[in-house]
């Protein structure tokens, strides 16, 4: 698979390695490679935060939004060049993300006029975090189930209920929420999308502390919540439609980013097993060309699903299934490489590869587990029955 590069956009490429090179220096230093899934660094969160304001300030923040909207309106081989660069510079994992990649176009392709021009700026200027307010402790893979209540009174939806595994709910002043607004509608129709505001007293914020030591994911309750009527993305009842489109947006062009982390994570794994001698063991030079076969592969299929729609489309649905149960077997590679080193904690902070290990055990679970993502497949993209 091939997706070719006009001379514009490689010079949109050293556009971007140029940039990268001159800003991702001096204070930011220490973020270079950091900042991703399981390494959230929240005692650095201000520097996070003021790197963000810089990307904003050069006009990195929101590549993909069309530019009446803010954005650059960057073409698909330009969004790739951008996650691509970007990764491979060394930028650390984007604390805006959720609402640049989420929320953003979720707005603009569903929200009213008023919302666009309220919510939109603040997030390209990385002036606001947003968290997402999905699972629930009892709806989890199967999010039409969730409980929690917002009801209107007057011009005030008021939430009850209780979300869980919400990423950088500690940190973001804005939650869109998805609520259940018509107890007696079917369990797919009566949900509501809603914003919320995070600084008031009925919402109580508890973070979940990890194996990994860190505490990125929190539970949140919702006492009495309250936020403005006009905060709802659609009609009362649009909310799953809402939803499954902040999901189509969360597996789009990002996530060949993404697998440039992947690759150097491989390569420190690699660059273990020549250390140590195990890379001569022909069972673990086995496992390590197949997971660079499969880094490979996962590629191809995320080029081949953006040449032929432009956006995510089926392709998307079995590349999270791909790239969650990769990754947890490359944890699994890291730990048979480093062997008894495993266990060991060397100064009071976690390895690369043992950062890898544990917070992979989560990507088969978060985002669809495997066994939703594989009946997705079985229904949607085969489209075989529905198990009775």
């Amino acid at each position: 698979m091939h997706i070719g590069f006009s001379p514009a956009d490689e010079a949109f490429r050293d556009e971007v390695c140029a940039w990268m090179k001159a800003n991702l220096v001096g204070e930011f230093t220490v973020l270079h490679g950091r900042g991703g899934p399981g390494d959230e660094m929240e005692d650095m969160l201000p520097l996070r935060e003021a790197w963000e304001r810089k990307l904003a300030d050069g006009g990195w923040t929101c590549t993909s939004w069309p530019t009446e909207h803010g954005g650059r309106g960057l073409s698909i081989p330009q969004q790739l060049i951008w996650h691509e660069e970007y990764a491979r510079a060394g930028g650390p994992g984007r604390l805006g993300h959720i609402g640049e990649t989420l929320l953003g176009p979720t707005l603009i392709e569903l929200g009213t006029d008023e919302q666009k021009r309220r919510f939109l700026p603040p997030i390209r200027r990385a002036e606001v975090l947003w968290c997402q307010g999905y699972s629930e402790p009892e709806a989890g893979s199967d999010l039409a189930g969730v409980r929690t209540r917002a009801v209107l009174d007057g011009d005030t939806w008021r939430i009850d209920g209780q979300k869980v595994w919400t990423s950088h709910a500690a940190w973001a002043q804005w939650c869109f929420v998805l609520c259940r607004t018509d107890a007696d509608a079917a369990k797919h129709r009566g949900l509501s999308y809603i914003l919320v505001p995070m600084d008031q007293p009925g919402i109580t914020i508890k973070p979940i502390d990890q194996m990994t030591g860190k505490s990125e994911f929190c539970e949140v309750f919702f006492e009495g919540a309250t936020t403005a009527r006009d905060n709802i993305v659609g009609r009362p009842g649009d909310g799953w439609k809402a939803a499954m489109a902040t999901l189509k947006h969360e597996r789009g062009v990002s996530t060949l980013g993404q697998q440039i982390g992947f690759e150097r994570e491989l390569e420190a794994v690699i660059a273990a097993a020549r250390a140590n001698g195990r890379i001569d063991n022909p069972a673990i030079a086995d496992r390590i060309a197949k997971a660079w076969a499969g880094l490979r592969s996962q590629r191809l299929l995320a080029l081949r699903t953006l040449r032929e729609s432009g956006k995510p489309a089926r392709g998307a649905i079995v590349n999270k299934l791909l790239w969650s149960e990769w990754h947890k077997s490359l944890g699994e590679l890291a730990m048979d490489v480093i062997g008894e080193q495993s266990a060991r904690l060397e100064s009071g902070e976690l390895s690369i590869l043992q950062r890898l290990f544990l917070f992979s055990r989560a990507d088969t679970i978060y985002a669809g587990t495997s066994e939703i993502q594989r009946n997705i497949i079985a229904q949607r993209g085969l489209g075989l029955p529905r198990r009775r």
